[in-house]
């Protein structure tokens, strides 16, 4: 039988004090808010995005922090940039302690106005990229000694919407790499688990939101009552990267306000007055 970690004090759990971390797609609502996050509680933060200057105002708000971030370019569509990607983050910071696959696109379309090349585009990032990264990522991962990978799927690999069909089957497959790479890869300490949030609110998601229909429906089904916000999966995502979860891989936290809680048939009724 394994020995168990040593974990640190009770106030220390959830902090990254010498981590290193490639988070993808920093650039982004979600994921700058989880980088400034990370670098809060001590880590060194790796910030992809597909420029340099979607992920310059990030680094500047680490640094102005105290903390400290790189930023790397690269299009992880393309497969050899996943390993270029991987590789470059962890010469830099000199190894790998967790890896964040965040990054993810999505063309909203009837199913029957999808092209092949939606299909592709929609897969290569969020599919065969958290794929590759993860594996480009094993041996630097292994060499550490709490690797650890976060992937950020979607409450759509379990309850879909209308015109988001391939973006649905791309999470289905990130939940489900999860549960695969966990269970090859704890043998080599490496815990790999996943988020899978509902709709949140940012600039990507309002084709869903923006809507005064769509608002309500939300509003309606939700029973928290509203959307969530970015800095509403931090805790999650900290907790899967961190000894706090030391005994947690191979899960899906599912962050959506209650919605798979159940439904209220008798909002519906007709009331009188």
């Amino acid at each position: 039988m394994r020995p168990a970690p040593s974990l640190p004090p009770v106030p220390d759990l959830f902090r990254m004090d010498g981590m290193r971390v490639l988070l993808t797609g920093a650039g982004g609502a979600i994921g700058s808010v989880l980088a400034e996050a990370f670098a809060q509680l001590g880590a060194t933060v790796a910030l992809h995005d597909v420029s340099h200057d979607r992920v310059k105002p990030v680094q500047a708000a680490i640094e102005e922090m105290g903390g400290t971030a790189h930023t790397f370019a690269a299009d992880i569509s393309i497969a050899q940039e996943c390993a270029r990607l991987i590789d470059s983050a962890a010469s830099t910071m000199g190894g790998l302690d967790v890896l964040v696959n965040g990054a993810g696109i999505n063309r909203r379309k009837p199913i029957l106005d999808v092209s092949v090349d939606d299909f592709d585009a929609i897969t290569a990032v969020n599919m065969r990229a958290v794929f590759l990264l993860s594996q480009a990522a094993h041996p630097h991962l292994k060499a550490s000694a709490h690797g650890a990978i976060v992937n950020l799927s979607s409450l759509s690999a379990r309850y879909s919407f209308n015109t988001i069909s391939v973006y649905a089957a791309t999470k289905a497959a990130v939940s489900g790499m999860t549960r695969s790479f966990a269970r090859e890869w704890i043998a080599d300490g490496i815990r790999v688990n996943c988020i899978e949030p509902s709709v949140v609110q940012t600039e990507f998601t309002k084709p869903l939101w923006g809507e005064e229909h769509r608002s309500r429906w939300f509003e309606d089904t939700t029973p928290i009552g509203r959307l969530a916000h970015p800095q509403e999966l931090v805790g999650a995502v900290v907790f899967l990267a961190t000894p706090a979860s030391s005994y947690i891989t191979g899960q899906s936290i599912v962050i959506e306000g209650g919605i798979l809680s159940g439904g209220d048939w008798d909002s519906y009724a007709e009331t009188s007055t």
